[in-house]
């Protein structure tokens, strides 16, 4: 199938510089899979989507500030380093620029010496394995003295770290947020839940490749970035129970839904606890076995997010509806609104 298939003309005004002041605040633009319409709301509106037993499912993951700045040892030449993933051992899976100033060896320091990373491999699509060193803990030391890896797309400053963390994030390992669930407050999951809808938790710590601009000309061909995931017994056991019930599975974002259909496919339909990795691609002519509904953001044109929305609700149906959140000034991407197919 060609990439080009998934293209769509996006006005570069409507990429979302900001969120939101209030999260609730964004736009929903529902659309209904089994004919393609389509209804403009608002995202308080959600609620009268959902009925009583139907489950959200969120992703709990929390996003690390992954972004360093440091300067080589022997010259001070600065160096940016996004972390990426955790290969245990204080070693990490990172993004380098400029990635030709770092070998194998090289010494990279931070914060005045406090944190120190040494380049022990270039990995096969070009980035680095960084080994740190320092005193203390870690994450502690992160927090310091890392900022929030927002997009390329988005150029202006974030003022509060947490706008771009969701309201339940909890596990942190994230290198990009699940921005899907940046809506929520707790206020409308409380909502939520008064209403009878069942939430439920997974994690996957998102990485770059979720985003990594598809290079084949085919999709077929694209191979995706691994990514951990983590189900808990309780999760399964509500997912199961509302399927057997006839209920709905509607994942808050493409994460979520990469997560679940993940773990199902691996065990017939059905959920269980597990953790691992997973580089699932879902495009057209896949067949979900757990998701019947998704919330979701407006993605990239020729992404594979927009790939997964078309698995879901069918490539032509997405387009126009993407053609019509175009025509309606909708805020795109990670601080844009939102979009519910059910």
């Amino acid at each position: 199938m060609d990439v080009n298939q998934f293209d769509f003309d996006l006005p570069e005004e409507l990429i979302a510089q900001h969120p939101l002041a209030e999260r609730t605040a964004s736009r929903l633009l529902v659309l209904q899979k089994q004919d393609g319409s389509i209804q403009h709301r608002q995202f308080v509106d959600l609620l009268a989507y959902m009925e009583p037993g139907d489950v959200l499912v969120l992703n709990d993951s929390r996003v690390m500030p992954a972004r360093l700045i440091g300067s080589k040892a022997d010259t001070g030449a600065k160096i940016e380093i996004l972390l990426l993933k955790s290969l245990g051992e204080d070693r990490w899976e990172t993004l380098v620029k400029p990635g030709k100033r770092v070998k194998p060896g090289t010494e990279i320091v931070f914060g005045e010496g406090i944190l120190r990373g040494r380049c022990v491999e270039v990995t096969e699509t070009g980035g680095r394995v960084i080994a740190f060193s320092y005193e203390g803990i870690f994450y502690e030391l992160l927090d310091q003295l890392g900022s929030m890896p927002l997009p390329p797309y988005i150029h202006a400053q974030l003022e509060d770290r947490e706008r771009y963390q969701t309201v339940y994030s909890r596990e942190i390992g994230s290198a990009a947020a699940p921005t899907a669930g940046l809506h929520f407050t707790r206020e409308l999951l409380a909502e939520a839940e008064q209403k009878g809808v069942v939430l439920a938790y997974v994690t996957l710590h998102v990485g770059l490749g979720t985003f990594r601009p598809v290079s084949a000309d085919q999709i077929e061909e694209h191979v995706m970035h691994s990514e951990y995931y983590e189900v808990s017994q309780e999760t399964a056991d509500k997912v199961n129970n509302a399927k057997r019930a006839g209920k709905r599975v509607i994942a808050v974002g493409t994460t979520s839904c990469r997560t679940l259909e993940t773990v199902g496919q691996a065990n017939g339909g059905q959920l269980a606890a597990q953790s691992g990795w997973t580089d699932i691609f879902i495009y057209p002519g896949y067949r979900f076995c757990i998701v019947d509904g998704l919330l979701t953001n407006f993605h990239l044109p020729k992404s594979t997010l927009v790939m997964l929305v078309s698995a879901l609700a069918g490539r032509e149906q997405v387009l126009h509806a993407y053609r019509s959140a175009v025509d309606n000034r909708y805020r795109f991407f990670s601080f844009g609104d939102a979009m519910l197919i059910i």
